[in-house]
């Protein structure tokens, strides 16, 4: 299990001297577990979030007591991406979580290969429900079953560890091929007949000094 040490965040001092001393504010809370302010150094931080995303349990070990939970929610700097603050989930052990987990994609698509179709990814992640011991970090999605544009792939084809299950719609769409579109041919651009104009301007000249009276 992914450990993280923590401390409470009145033993740093306020926010700005925090992120001085290099950390960011944190909080754990739960359905059983009261809202707990804490602080967590953001090198440790960064490298545990990139390690366990939301999809790992992670051990919050400090001077309140350990508790296990999902990282939550992450807030980060819009320019430098640097995390600002994160909230951690304390989830009652025994019981089977909702998780929201990512879908990568794999193996290569006949559809694809040889009848230059274009992969249509219509779900990036798909919730599920596990105990948090059985959470996977990802779910492959092999794509190698699109053989044609008619072929599908649905949330209940996908291959899951043991222990976990699909918790939203099973029939929902995962992934498809699309045809390619037609290359659209550009009709010749036609040079105006200048002789036909200059006729046409010619006769209505006439035509309006026909109509002029005869001097006295």
């Amino acid at each position: 299990m992914i450990t993280l040490n923590y401390v409470e965040r009145k033993d740093v001092g306020d926010s700005t001297i925090l992120r001085t001393e290099g950390y960011i504010p944190a909080v754990f809370y739960g359905k059983k577990q009261a809202s707990t302010s804490i602080a967590i150094l953001r090198s440790e931080f960064s490298k545990v979030w990139k390690e366990a995303g939301e999809s790992a349990v992670v051990s919050l070990v400090g001077t309140l007591g350990n508790v296990d939970a999902l990282i939550q929610d992450v807030d980060v700097d819009p320019v430098t991406e640097i995390p600002r603050h994160a909230d951690f989930y304390v989830f009652e052990k025994g019981k089977k979580i909702e998780v929201s987990i990512p879908l990568t994609f794999v193996g290569v698509s006949p559809a694809v290969k040889d009848l230059s179709g274009n992969l249509v990814k219509v779900m990036h992640e798909i919730t599920i429900e596990a105990s948090p011991e059985n959470l996977p970090h990802e779910i492959e999605v092999d794509i190698s079953s699109l053989v044609d544009f008619d072929a599908q792939i649905l949330a209940k084809d996908l291959k899951l560890p043991a222990g976990v299950t699909i918790a939203g719609d099973v029939e929902e769409v995962v992934a498809s091929v699309s045809a390619p579109k037609a290359e659209e041919v550009e009709e010749p651009t036609v040079a105006p007949d200048l002789s036909a104009i200059e006729v046409v301007k010619k006769g209505k000249k006439d035509e309006e000094g026909g109509e002029e009276a005869p001097a006295a």
